[in-house]
């Protein structure tokens, strides 16, 4: 690519890197053998976020809703999540992890926390707080431009608390339904 910026040819070089070694720390690595990925950052998701439709969901993954409802439902027959009728319009269902769900994620998340201290145990603390920035900058520019609802929450090094159970961050956020999530149209979840 002539006339190019050379620091862009080598974030463009970089980035793909990043996605190979990615999928190599996947293959290599058990971290992922309790959750895949996907369950993963849906109950991770729910975590930060609070309950959310599927839409609302589906948004802030950059899922079409059909996948987030079948995501969803694999995990609500694992029991790591639930589905009730949203009380303020019963045509929707609002999604909440289970304190099962939020276990298994917090025992991914912290196999993942130690998976990147071991990997990057000599950087200096400020270089590895540049990086958290810099990619915490670039999953947000990609949000912006991608996503539906892009995300509004602070970064994680400065959060905000939210009054109790509120939602926060896209979750707080107005969505349309899609006629999948319906109560009237799925079959009504077990109690």
């Amino acid at each position: 690519m002539s006339g190019a910026d050379p620091a862009l040819d080598v974030i463009e070089r970089q980035t793909a890197v990043l996605m190979r070694n990615f999928e190599l720390l996947h293959r290599r690595t058990d971290v992922h053998d309790r959750l895949d990925r996907a369950q993963y950052l849906l109950l991770r998701t729910l975590s930060d976020g609070g309950p959310m439709t599927i839409t609302t969901l589906a948004c802030t993954l950059g899922l079409d809703p059909s996948t987030a409802g079948r995501q969803v439902a694999a995990l609500t027959g694992a029991g790591l999540v639930e589905r009730a009728a949203d009380p303020a319009d019963r045509r929707r269902w609002v999604i909440t992890p289970t304190a099962e769900g939020l276990r298994e994620m917090r025992v991914v998340r912290d196999r993942r926390t130690e998976s990147h201290a071991d990997l990057l145990g000599d950087w200096d603390p400020e270089d590895l707080r540049t990086l958290g920035t810099m990619l915490d900058r670039y999953n947000r520019a990609v949000a912006a431009r991608y996503l539906l609802t892009p995300p509004t929450d602070t970064p994680a090094e400065t959060p905000t608390e939210a009054p109790a159970g509120a939602p926060t961050g896209t979750a707080a956020r107005t969505e349309t339904t899609a006629p999948a999530e319906t109560p009237a149209t799925a079959a009504a979840p077990s109690r």
